[in-house]
């Protein structure tokens, strides 16, 4: 396995390990639903058709392409380095809209597969919020570590995260990690419990450097994975997460997108419902980061 890489530093060995598999789970749903709520996550492989997760990946490829920030041939996702979108597309929020909103990315995040595995999970009608993450990540990107309870604190308590990768994640592509035992971490539970998102400037508990550090201060360890296409992590609002850093030497993105789910029977947060929601700062699909363009002065935004 390629070595473990989190804000430039390569992880050390007893920091890291392996996210435990839970597919065979789920032909015992009582045994599933205990494991999310013991550990905070599950790990379910190929519960959406990798034909229907590619498909999706190839939708979003071309879009990009159109905008002149993927190479040819296009289903190799490697990222030319450059981009015409601002050019192209004058309104960025919109344009991210559109493109999160295709019609077979939907079919993969929002389809039949998807909703069966929630009403399983969840053990009772899920529904989905319209709202979809999209992040194409390319070389020199990666999410710090964090808990998604603030951004969707007023609606449902009982919020879940679906994480599916859109093609297949090698560990050099920066996938996502689970810090093992963080839904017992009971003093920033606390602190994450008074926080709702309202702006981009709230504060928030967040590891924004040495990732290494934190984790060896909290006794843990970052749990991690390569992915194939259709794999899905799903994980409640207490766990924290982010991704390895995309260290691709041959400059390949890495696809995934993040869904919330939660009982239908619940009331949904009106920021992520409809066709134009207007996300967690009001600024629609514009305040994402999959808005903005992937070209090599992304870092200096």
């Amino acid at each position: 396995m390629s070595a473990a890489i989190a804000q430039g530093t390569p992880l050390p060995a007893e920091l890291t390990g392996e996210l435990p598999d839970s597919t065979p789970l789920l032909e015992i749903p009582t045994e599933l639903h205990q494991r999310l709520a013991s550990d905070g996550f599950v790990l379910l492989r190929q519960v959406v058709d990798r034909a229907l997760a590619l498909d999706a990946r190839l939708e979003v490829l071309q879009r990009l392409k159109q905008v002149g920030e993927i190479k040819s041939p296009v289903e190799a996702g490697i990222a030319t380095g450059s981009s015409r979108r601002k050019e192209l597309e004058p309104d960025l929020g919109a344009f991210w809209r559109s493109v999160s909103q295709g019609p077979r990315l939907r079919a993969a995040t929002h389809g039949g597969q998807m909703q069966a595995i929630m009403d399983l999970l969840l053990g009772e009608a899920a529904v989905a919020h319209d709202y979809l993450f999209l992040r194409p990540t390319v070389v020199g990107r990666s999410t710090s570590l964090h808990y998604d309870r603030p951004f969707f604190a007023r609606g449902s308590e009982r919020v879940y995260t679906a994480w599916l990768a859109l093609g297949d994640v090698a560990m050099e592509e920066g996938p996502l990690m689970v810090l093992e035992g963080s839904n017992q971490f009971e003093d920033l539970l606390q602190q994450v419990g008074q926080i709702d998102y309202e702006s981009s400037n709230s504060p928030t508990v967040q590891v924004l450097s040495d990732t290494a550090e934190f984790v060896r201060s909290r006794q843990s360890r970052l749990l991690v994975s390569p992915f194939s296409a259709g794999d899905l992590v799903v994980f409640d609002m207490h766990t924290m997460h982010g991704t390895l850093d995309n260290h691709s030497p041959t400059g390949n993105i890495r696809l995934t997108c993040d869904v919330r789910w939660q009982p239908a029977a619940d009331p949904v947060d009106p920021r992520y419902r409809g066709d134009d929601p207007a996300g967690t700062t009001g600024a629609g699909y514009g305040e994402l980061n999959g808005a903005k363009p992937l070209d090599e002065d992304w870092h200096n935004r």
